[in-house]
This record gives structure tokens, C-alpha cells and sequence, in this order.
């Protein structure tokens, strides 16, 4: 996206806004693909929790792609949107055996990660298909918070829980039709998503009606020039001849699932927001824009650092600031960053905010969550508008609070 165009739509539909360019989106699917050409049935289910917008998931749709879904309300967005209900994984975690019955319902493929739900679902509806999250207990991601295939996870039916699983799906004579595992976010070493992967394999010959295996995802995206990110060519190579070999012994051709959302989105998106202060201290240079982790909790969250770019002065002298928010609390965005000279007014550009950004942004401190923007074919449309005064009110309701007697002490 070029800087003149990220500044008109700033200034046509204000800011902070979020931009999303629909051939980044494509280019990722495609390049996904294409590293698991090898393999004869390959299914991309996109993460919707990473950003939900309908017509991000219609875009998804366009592509032939399926979605994962991890609540009942995605599943219905996934259904808006047009994917057909066999298209839809429904993988949570900790949710009712009620909604999961609701959303089997739909005809949506289930998937379950714990033994309790396991037993209770299988046991009531042994003819539906359901998918078993396994844990093999290998620690994958970025941070803590992103790591969810280690043993002390809340994730998955732990692989030594194998033989009390076993028996459950003997004694409800369930139909098992697919594995699934899922190690974490921001996978660097592919060898220890292989690792992973040998757990999942071994623990598929249990299991004599598969259709698919599903590997989840994980697979960093770089985050600034010069970062680190999963070679997918390297793991499509690998991991599709692996496939393929234990689809010859497994005696039938299988799926080759994933589950990717940051990988297929996060590079999409731009978030862009104005400077309101600039602030110098004894020791620091706060750049003070309007916006703040009620719109991008990435960086107080998990420490994810996004690029942040001066579009309005991209050739400037660089000078080192510390850019915040207006959130009344600690609301650091970046530390001590080089940035081409920051001025008042100007608009700063976050990279990579197309995952896990706008769908955790929140009306605290009763602010208004942005706009998002899609540019399609050239042209931007607007995909969502700027939240109202109303907006906060909706939903709220207003009661007679006056107090008949005084509270003494």
C-alpha cells in the first residue's frame, strides 16, 4: 500500500482506522498452497478469531478456503458468509456440551479437546463425526500466552491420556474422523513442528476411519525488515512428503489440514493513527497519538513488536521516541524506537495489525473502536464504520437510581 493512498484514507475516513489489502491476503493463500502443492488433498481452514470482518471471511470464501472457528457466533459468521457448513471446523476450547450440540446442529464438523465433553457427546450422538484435539506435549510460539501444545496447557487430550481416550470412543462406538493438534503462534523451527507432527501420525494409527489430519498453524510472519519467519517452502516440502508417506501406509489418501490466521492476514494490515502530542521529558520523546490498547492490545499483551512508519514524513532525519497512547494507564506501543521525525498531525502507519488486532480492540475508557478499510482491486471500501456514542449506549440500560433513604454511616 502506498503512502499517498494510506493518507487519503486517513483523511476520508479519519483516524485511528485499519487498513486491509485484499492481494496481500491473496498472495499469503496462494504461497500457503503452493508449499503443499505435493500433497493430492490439501484443506486451508482460515482462523476467523484473527479478524472476523464478513467480508474478510466472504474474501476467504471467494478463495475456497474453509474457516476454523472456535464459538458458536463464528460459526455463524462463517455460515453469512456463505461457506457451506462443511467447510467449518468448530474447534473450542472449555465450551458447554450444549454448544457444541447447537452448533453439530448447523452440520458443522466437530472438534473436541477434552475427555468429559468427548465422553458426554459421544455417548448421546455417536453418529456424528467428531475431530479429537490431541496434545503432544511439545512447547511451540513466541510467548507464553501463544504456547498451547506444552503439558501444563488448558489445549488438547493429553497423548498419555491415550488409552482412557481409546476406550471412550470403544465404549460410545463414536465416529472418529479426524486428529488435530496445535503447538502455538510464531513457530521459528520447523523441526520441532515436525517433532509434533510424528506425535500426531503415531497417534492416527489408532484411529482406523480418518478422513483428515489437521495441524493446526503457527507459522510467524516476519515483523519488521530483516525478521525471521517460518519457511513454509521448507515445512511444505518436508511435511507434504511425510504426508504422503503415511498416507500409503495408513492404506487410504488422507487431508492435509492447517488452520492458518496471523499467517494469511497479519501482513494485510496497516493501522494507522494520528499524532496528537509530541511530548519530550528529561529522557524520552513521547510521540501521543489517538489511539491505544483498547485498538491494538498486541504490544502491552504479548510484547509483539509492530513497524511503526511516519507516512506523512517518511523521508525525515530519525530521531528515537517512545510512542503511547491516550489510555489512562501504562500504554506503550514502542520503546525508544527510530522513526523518521514525528511532527503533530502526522500519521503514523502500525504494520502488520492485520491479526489479532482489531478483534481484541474494546470500548475501554469508553472509547469508539475504528473504522476498517479493505482495498479491493485498487479501490478502498469501507468494511466497518467508526463506532458511535450510541454504540457505547447500546445495549445499556438506564434504570431510576434514585436512593429513598440516606445511607447513614
Amino acid at each position: 500500500m502506498r503512502n499517498t493512498q494510506l493518507l487519503k484514507i486517513a483523511k476520508d475516513f479519519g483516524s485511528p482506522v485499519y487498513v486491509y489489502n485484499a492481494d496481500t491476503i491473496v498472495r499469503q493463500y496462494n504461497r500457503l498452497t503452493s508449499a503443499f502443492s505435493k500433497v493430492k488433498q490439501l484443506k486451508l481452514n482460515y482462523a476467523a478469531k484473527a479478524l472476523s470482518n464478513i467480508s474478510i471471511l466472504k474474501l476467504f470464501n471467494s478463495l475456497d478456503s474453509g474457516i476454523d472457528t472456535v464459538s458458536i457466533q463464528e460459526v455463524q459468521l462463517g455460515l453469512k458468509a456463505g461457506f457451506k457448513p462443511e467447510k467449518i471446523i468448530f474447534t473450542p476450547n472449555g465450551v458447554s456440551l450444549e454448544e457444541i450440540e447447537n452448533v453439530a446442529k448447523l452440520g458443522v464438523q466437530i472438534n473436541i479437546d477434552n475427555l468429559s465433553i468427548l465422553e458426554q457427546f459421544g455417548t448421546k450422538h455417536p453418529n456424528i463425526p467428531v475431530c479429537i484435539r490431541i496434545n503432544p506435549h511439545v512447547m511451540a510460539g513466541g510467548n507464553t500466552n501463544i504456547s498451547v501444545g506444552h503439558i501444563d496447557s488448558k489445549f488438547g487430550i493429553s497423548i498419555h491420556q491415550m488409552p482412557l481416550l481409546l476406550r471412550i470412543v470403544e465404549n460410545t462406538n463414536m465416529n472418529i474422523n479426524g486428529i488435530h493438534m496445535h503447538t502455538g503462534s510464531d513457530i521459528l523451527d520447523i523441526d520441532v513442528f515436525l517433532y509434533a507432527s510424528e506425535i500426531l501420525f503415531e497417534t492416527a494409527k489408532n484411529f482406523k476411519d480418518l478422513e483428515f489430519i489437521d495441524f493446526g498453524s503457527g507459522f510467524k510472519v516476519p515483523y519488521n525488515t530483516g525478521d525471521i519467519e517460518t519457511n513454509i517452502e521448507e515445512l511444505g516440502e518436508k511435511l507434504g512428503t511425510r504426508f504422503n508417506e503415511f498416507c500409503k501406509t495408513y492404506g487410504r489418501q488422507l487431508t492435509l489440514a492447517f488452520e492458518p490466521g496471523k499467517f494469511l492476514v497479519s501482513e494485510s494490515g496497516v493501522f494507522l493513527v494520528n499524532v496528537n502530542v509530541v511530548k519530550q521529558t528529561t529522557s524520552t520523546v513521547f510521540a501521543q497519538v489517538d489511539s491505544g490498547f483498547n485498538h491494538l492490545i498486541r504490544p502491552m499483551l504479548y510484547g509483539s513488536q509492530h513497524e511503526i512508519v511516519n507516512i506523512s514524513n517518511p523521508k525525515g532525519r530519525e530521531r528515537f521516541y517512545s510512542v503511547v497512547g491516550y489510555i489512562c494507564e501504562t500504554d506503550t506501543f514502542a520503546n525508544n524506537r527510530r522513526i523518521n521525525e514525528i511532527n503533530e498531525g502526522d500519521i503514523l502507519a502500525f504494520k502488520n495489525a492485520g491479526a489479532y488486532c482489531y478483534s481484541m480492540a474494546s470500548n475501554y475508557n469508553s472509547r469508539y473502536r475504528p473504522a476498517e478499510v479493505l482495498i479491493l482491486n485498487g479501490e478502498a471500501h469501507l468494511i466497518r464504520k467508526r463506532e458511535t456514542f450510541e454504540d457505547i449506549l447500546n445495549n445499556q440500560i438506564e434504570i431510576d437510581v434514585s436512593i429513598k433513604e440516606k445511607v447513614t454511616a
